[in-house]
């Protein structure tokens, strides 16, 4: 039960923030420690599918996302080389009610900060966490100045090195994929179209769609052999992402030619966490099942985690039926959509005759059964963890 538990987040994401307000609202003390000096978030687009939205209406948080991302009207694959459409799903027509937004991420995080805040929970900023530990004793947190603290209940939204992870887990060594990705925003016209497109190329592909505000997102992958470091800050030269698809179609190279400064960031598969709890803690998103940025679920997997976690806590005695009933709900679903985001990017990278093959079976399929197309990701975009309560 969660009626004036004190819970210690660490973490002041999309995951810490979302979970902070769902715990927030069914009455626990809430407590966020980030270790910026703001909440803030910088340089980057997302999109929130039908099932992350879902989440957030059930938050009560559905008329600030209105307020703060595009309705997307379609998603485009294109072969990126010639500037040629394979196939083109019209959200709007193909699934009519349904909620796909296009949001800058600093929009996403200044919702869910004022949501968490306008529900009680504290967010204590410059709380760098060095060391977590867990076991016989309620879990303890130094923080970069030696000074340990006790939390009587923590969750860890400490994203991709996450402290509490490893307290749970031990150390893994991620994989380098030997795909890296520049993300970037160029200014964008406020009457674009609101398509996501996703311009696929030999070994490398560029996603793009609007955000609003006179911006527009831009992902562009790469496979290389040499290592790039993991995380999201690592400035670049815009030379080296416009000379990477220089021989792409006149759309794409135009966008790069605006971009000004963009970050570099190398991509890595790291496994689904075994352990999510013990000890009186437990981990979601990112620390818990870190993904590939290629079906766009990484944000919307936290958003779902946070509220299956919150409902778990809430509805059991004890704190460890709660926690492996949150187990249990998520990590055979987030698993799966962790390889599906894999094998994405190996369809978007194909070349040679397996590339032909391939951009023919979209092109007939966006002809003749383009609902087929995304029947494929109805698994995903379907699904509702609130049991209807965000309608």
């Amino acid at each position: 039960m969660l009626t004036a538990r004190k819970v210690t987040v660490l973490g002041g994401g999309v995951a810490g923030l979302t979970v902070a307000r769902a715990l927030a609202l069914r009455g626990a003390e809430v407590t966020v420690l980030e270790q910026a000096e703001a909440i803030r978030e910088v340089g980057a687009g997302l999109q929130i599918s039908p099932n992350g939205a879902r989440v957030l209406r059930a938050l009560g948080l559905g008329d600030s996302l209105a307020r703060s991302g595009l309705v997307a009207q379609a998603v485009e694959m294109i072969d990126g080389e010639t500037g040629s459409r394979l196939a083109r799903l019209d959200m709007a027509r193909l699934r009519p009610g349904e909620e796909y937004r296009f949001v800058h991420r600093a929009r996403l995080i200044d919702l869910l900060a004022e949501g968490a805040r306008a529900a009680g929970v504290q967010i204590r900023l410059l709380q760098q966490i060095d060391k977590v530990e867990l076991g016989d004793h309620p879990p303890r947190l130094t923080n970069h100045q030696g000074v340990t603290q006790e939390a009587d209940l923590l969750i860890g939204a400490d994203g991709l090195h996450s402290r509490v992870r490893q307290a749970l887990n031990g150390k893994v060594a991620p994989f380098f994929t030997h795909q890296v990705a520049w993300r970037a925003l160029v200014p964008c016209a406020e009457d674009a179209p609101r398509v996501a497109q996703v311009f696929m190329g030999a070994g490398r592909h560029v996603v793009s769609y609007p955000l609003g505000g006179g911006l527009r997102n831009i992902v562009a992958v790469e496979e290389r052999r040499r290592w790039v470091e993991e995380g999201w800050n690592m400035r670049d030269d815009a030379l080296a992402v416009r000379t990477a698809f220089e021989d792409f179609c006149p759309q794409v190279t135009d966008w790069l030619a605006k971009i000004d400064e963009c970050w570099l960031w190398g991509l890595f598969r790291h496994p689904v966490a075994h352990r999510w709890h013990g000890h009186g803690a437990a981990i979601l998103g990112d620390a818990a099942h870190p993904t590939l940025p290629f079906l766009a679920q990484g944000a919307v997997m936290a958003m779902e985690d946070a509220w299956v976690l919150a409902e778990s806590l809430a509805g059991h005695d004890s704190d460890a039926a709660a926690f492996a009933a949150y187990q249990a709900a998520r990590a055979p679903r987030c698993a799966a959509i962790v390889e599906a985001a894999n094998r994405n990017a190996r369809n978007y990278h194909l070349s040679g005759i397996s590339r032909g093959v391939a951009h023919l079976g979209l092109r007939a399929a966006s002809r003749l059964a383009p609902g087929k197309l995304l029947d494929r990701f109805d698994w995903i975009y379907g699904h509702d963890v609130t049991g209807g309560a965000g309608r």
